[in-house]
């Protein structure tokens, strides 16, 4: 059985992230990655959205690392030529019954230590989105847009510049915790068995999975396993919008947010559907909810403009009925386990938040 000091279970944004902080600390690093190419799932499919921490419980493992997280991303992405932008966003009431809300996020934020964020008239909006319907709101100027692929190469080439190595169609197939390290079955063309002295997991949507092929970590430290399913619909022809908008959730209107990628494409999304497993399928019966939430704050939209563009689905661990559950990152001191760590529920803000993660997962190792 061959001897490796690391493996990095995953090869999405976190688990390069995490690959290269092991690799400049000096470890050796393996990641296995079960699909064929880097960031196959939740990271290449979401809104590629640099967050600000406007949203998130105070002192939560989300706003500590989200607000970490950006100024470290924007730095990081400065230094290595990563296309990302500083577009900044708004967060709009459409009407009387929503300023409340918006104003209860301003107050979230300036807990979670966001403080660059203005409060706008209508009158102002409007000038800065004149095709967006509001009474108030306002502006989050270090709210960002980055090329998610650009991100996740640099990553891979600061890990494997410092040494490590990632081992494409390879998924972990069992385990078992021993006292000379952890056992790993892997699979692929190529079976090899792995003993390591650390094993991260960070395999998000199949994150569980793969906790439970481990012989020897207790079942009941695993949390349950959810998908929630999200649809993008793109905007037919030039964008109206300078920057993202972000309406209030509100069970009618689904909270469908305005985002635009580098080339200033304007999309939709996400919705959430909550489904019992991996399945990027898109059902073209959510297009008339799409309608009604975007012209809550955007009434211009002409029918026929939304088209398909694509869906994501986040690793949740908690249901559809329960508040929105924190990172969940398991070290030897959650589950007893010497040499472990599994990540859980890594979903948005996830790569905002990456570096950060990867710097606790270094730690967790560490104590």
């Amino acid at each position: 059985m061959e001897q490796v000091d690391c493996v990095v279970v995953g090869a999405g944004v976190v688990g390069l992230a995490i690959a290269r902080a092991l690799a400049m600390a000096g470890r050796e690093v393996i990641v296995l990655e079960a699909a064929e190419a880097i960031g196959t799932h939740t990271s290449s499919r979401n809104s590629e959205v640099i967050h600000a921490g406007l949203y998130y419980p105070k002192g939560s493992l989300k706003a500590k690392f989200c607000v970490e997280g950006k100024e470290l991303l924007y730095r990081f992405c400065a230094e290595r030529g990563v296309p990302h932008q500083r577009i900044g966003k708004v967060v709009v009431a459409a009407d009387e019954s929503e300023v409340g809300a918006v104003k209860s996020y301003v107050a979230k934020a300036e807990g979670n230590g966001v403080n660059d964020l203005r409060w706008l008239s209508a009158t102002e909006l409007r000038e800065l989105e004149p095709a967006v319907v509001c009474v108030a709101g306002f502006l989050s100027p270090s709210t960002g847009i980055i090329d998610s692929h650009a991100f996740m190469l640099a990553l891979q080439g600061d890990a494997e510049n410092h040494g490590a190595s990632i081992a494409f169609l390879s998924p972990v197939e069992s385990g078992e915790i021993r006292d000379e390290g952890i056992a790993l079955n892997v699979g692929g063309a190529e079976p090899m068995s792995l003993m390591a002295r650390s094993v991260i997991n960070s395999a998000g949507l199949y994150a569980q999975n793969v906790a439970r092929s481990l012989r020897g970590l207790p079942h009941e430290t695993i949390p349950p396993q959810y998908f929630a399913k999200a649809h993008y619909y793109t905007l037919s022809g030039r964008s109206p919008f300078h920057r993202l908008v972000y309406p209030v959730a509100t069970h009618a209107f689904l909270g469908v947010h305005v985002t635009l990628d580098l080339g200033g494409q304007a999309r939709f999304g996400p919705d959430v559907c909550w489904v019992d497993g991996v399945d990027y399928s898109f059902d073209d019966s959510r297009e008339p909810l799409f309608y009604e939430a975007v012209r809550h704050y955007y009434p211009q939209l002409k029918d026929g403009a939304l088209q398909p563009g694509y869906t994501g689905i986040r690793p949740k661990i908690s249901g559809p009925d329960e508040p929105a559950a924190d990172f969940m990152i398991q070290g030897p001191r959650e589950h007893g386990v010497r040499g472990l760590v599994n990540l859980y529920g890594i979903e948005s803000p996830g790569l905002t938040a990456s570096l950060p993660i990867a710097e606790r997962v270094v730690s967790c190792l560490e104590s």
